[in-house]
């Protein structure tokens, strides 16, 4: 008899077969590869001291995990110092509350790109409450419009090319777009123009946060978030606990070594916040909302991260910076895109899923996909030890009877036969 995770997993292995004949996915994966790792490998030749700077931000990133509620208390301290107001949120339900009760009903809001809001649902929660919520970044915008998930942490749409792109933009246009890049940036960049304006209320997530000046770093290329930031008179952050690191310096060295990671030299932008905006022009008296927000609320979110921060078997998947380069280096994830993940991908997505953003049995999916290479391994820049993490996973989940039927078949067969393949189907 089928058991429940039985048919979960051959869902997902139905999803992963389809995604493997999806020509569009082939296509764009092959550009973005290519172009990834060109652009890496120029970054680490024209700045050579970032492999030397990331093992130094291993030191911080482990230290930090290891007084993590004390980080917290001096960041919400630090923040309300600020002028801004800060919160802890023990789970999503409780982030999503309070997001949404600072929003309120019938607004506009506008979203720079946030894997965490995604690990929440933030986005169909707000829009249930009545409001209109707009994605921002390019990649994030087309997913929204396409009513489909993201593939990718820092490329959402990576698996949609340009002339799919194109059929999308029409659509929304009434006319033809072209499927020249150019032009279609240029076209989502007329479109949201005036909803950055229109906006009651601007959500980014963060790249990391000093706890010591409760400084929060942004780090993009598009521009958006510099809008979704300052634009509209409400800005929120909703952040990871295990972006918290003790000094600004700290947060410095963070902050260039994902982006170095991500691949580029610089990015075009990095916004620092410490608070809303203020001015003391008029007789030195300071009054809030200048040009800028007049609101700044942080919702730091553990959702299970101070669990596994004390956990030494799953501890270093909080390690990650979020640059993303594992999942051009996965041998599954280069021909499934974020098929092979939820929320989050590729076999780091496995440990998160399972503890964090959707429970063990979707994390078994993930576990059991892994190819355990090492291959993210050796190019991930805190040179976190995902195989290792993936087979205690696994170890935890057959303690847990989470084993499908098919993967204890081909378990079976190689220790009786010493092939995975001996009459599976006998």
């Amino acid at each position: 008899m089928e058991s429940a995770h039985d048919e979960l997993f051959e869902q997902y292995s139905e999803e992963l077969i389809d995604a493997l004949y999806d020509e569009s996915i082939r296509i764009a994966l092959r550009r973005a590869v290519l172009s990834y790792k060109r652009n890496l490998a120029q970054a680490l030749e024209k700045y050579p001291e970032t492999r030397d700077l990331a093992k130094r931000v291993r030191l911080i990133k482990e230290a930090s995990l290891k007084r993590l509620r004390s980080l917290i208390k001096e960041t919400m301290e630090a923040i309300e110092d600020n002028g801004g107001v800060a919160y802890l949120a023990s789970s999503s339900e409780e982030a999503r509350e309070i997001i949404g009760d600072i929003v309120g009903k019938g607004k506009v809001v506008v979203k720079g790109k946030s894997l965490t809001s995604e690990e929440i649902g933030l986005t169909e929660y707000l829009e249930e409450l009545g409001n209109e919520v707009y994605e921002t970044d390019l990649g994030e915008f087309l997913i929204q419009r396409m009513g489909i998930r993201p593939m990718h942490i820092l490329s959402p749409a990576i698996h949609v090319p340009r002339e799919k792109v194109a059929e999308i933009l029409s659509s929304i246009a009434g006319h033809r777009v072209k499927p020249e890049i150019t032009e279609e940036v240029k076209f989502v960049r007329k479109f949201l123009r005036d909803k950055f304006i229109k906006a009651d209320v601007g959500i980014t997530g963060a790249n990391v946060i000093s706890a010591d000046t409760g400084l929060i770093f942004l780090i993009e290329n598009e521009g958006n978030i510099r809008f979704v930031s300052n634009a509209p008179p409400r800005h929120i952050v909703l952040a990871g606990v295990e972006k918290l690191v003790p000094t600004t310096l700290d947060a410095m060295m963070v902050s260039e070594v994902t982006w170095r990671y991500a691949g580029y030299n610089v990015p075009s932008y990095v916004s620092i916040i410490g608070g809303p905006s203020k001015t003391g022009d008029i007789e030195k008296t300071i009054t809030y909302g200048a040009h800028g927000p007049k609101e700044l609320h942080v919702v730091l979110l553990d959702n299970g991260r101070l669990r596994i921060s004390q956990d030494e078997r799953f501890r270093e998947a909080l390690l990650c910076l979020r640059c993303g380069g594992c999942l051009y280096e996965c041998p599954v994830y280069r021909v499934v895109a974020g098929h092979f993940g939820d929320k989050y991908f590729g076999g780091i997505g496995a440990i998160w899923t399972a503890f964090i953003a959707g429970g063990l049995e979707k994390g078994m999916l993930l576990a059991y996909t892994c190819t355990l290479c090492e291959r993210c391994k050796l190019h991930c820049p805190m040179e976190i030890d995902i195989p290792r993490m993936v087979l205690e996973l696994r170890r935890l989940l057959v303690k847990r009877g989470l084993i499908p039927s098919p993967v204890k078949a081909i378990t079976e067969n190689i220790l009786k036969h010493g092939s995975p393949y001996f009459k599976m189907n006998s």
